[in-house]
């Protein structure tokens, strides 16, 4: 036990002799300790940051346990020559598709649809570029988990209808309608006057991207206005995955 603890003692200290001898090196060598850990721990921190914001990004896009089938699916925009390669190769999805996922996603809660084009919107001397106009069954609510700030979302017989009726994005909302309610007020889209009937919540952006300059209209009213050879996008919500463990 003597000869041990001598041991450790006498190799404390020639090091501490050789760290008083060389200052500088020793001064050299623990900054460039301290930078390493720091390093690691800065990359660390920044890859669980990005991952924490694309989840809550992509979330406020898609809603959670959710998927998506579409005719062409991509990250950021499409040249020319690819959009037109994919617009030949494949299929529109149609109702038909939609309604077989319908009656046959055993996994899903929820089943919607939804089309989507983009139009410049002008009223009042105001202009807005771009401005999303989507499609939607009345349960996209609850498939993308909307945060409806106001008013309410579109109903369902308001789809089966063909109502002329639609929800905004904040970004509508700051444009057209400052410092005022827009509920009850009329937007027109493509020519077609629509009662505004609720307003999604502020989303934000992603990746540079407004989510908030769009508007949702009932998918059949999207056809009455745009026609009907449109490819849609099928929606699906699957049961939380504890529910379907316990009903098993």
């Amino acid at each position: 036990m003597k000869t041990t603890v001598t041991f450790y003692s006498e190799a404390f200290t020639i090091a501490l002799r050789a760290i008083v001898a060389h200052k500088l090196r020793a001064f050299l060598t623990l900054i460039g300790i301290i930078i390493g850990v720091a390093s690691v721990i800065l990359v660390g921190a920044s890859i669980s940051g990005l991952n924490t914001y694309v989840i809550d990004r992509v979330s406020r896009v898609l809603g959670v346990n959710h998927f998506m089938i579409a005719r062409m699916a991509n990250v950021g925009p499409l040249s020319e020559e690819e959009w037109e390669k994919r617009n030949k190769r494949n299929k529109r999805v149609t109702l038909d598709d939609y309604e077989w996922v319908l009656a046959n996603c055993r996994s899903c809660k929820e089943v919607g649809a939804e089309a989507q084009r983009s139009l410049d919107l002008t009223m009042n001397g105001e202009q807005l570029f771009g401005t999303g106009i989507t499609g939607v069954t009345a349960n996209m609510v609850e498939i993308e988990d909307k945060d409806i700030s106001d008013g309410r979302f579109i109903r369902p017989s308001e789809v089966e209808t063909g109502a002329f009726v639609v929800v905004i994005g904040a970004q509508i909302q700051e444009k057209f309608f400052p410092q005022t309610d827009p509920i009850g007020k009329t937007l027109k889209v493509a020519g077609f006057p629509l009662l505004i009937v609720g307003m999604e919540a502020k989303r934000g952006s992603m990746f540079g991207n407004s989510l908030d300059n769009h508007v949702y209209v009932p998918i059949t009213t999207f056809g009455h206005m745009f026609g009907r050879l449109f490819s849609l996008q099928v929606h699906g919500k699957a049961h939380d995955p504890h529910s379907s463990q316990a009903q098993r």
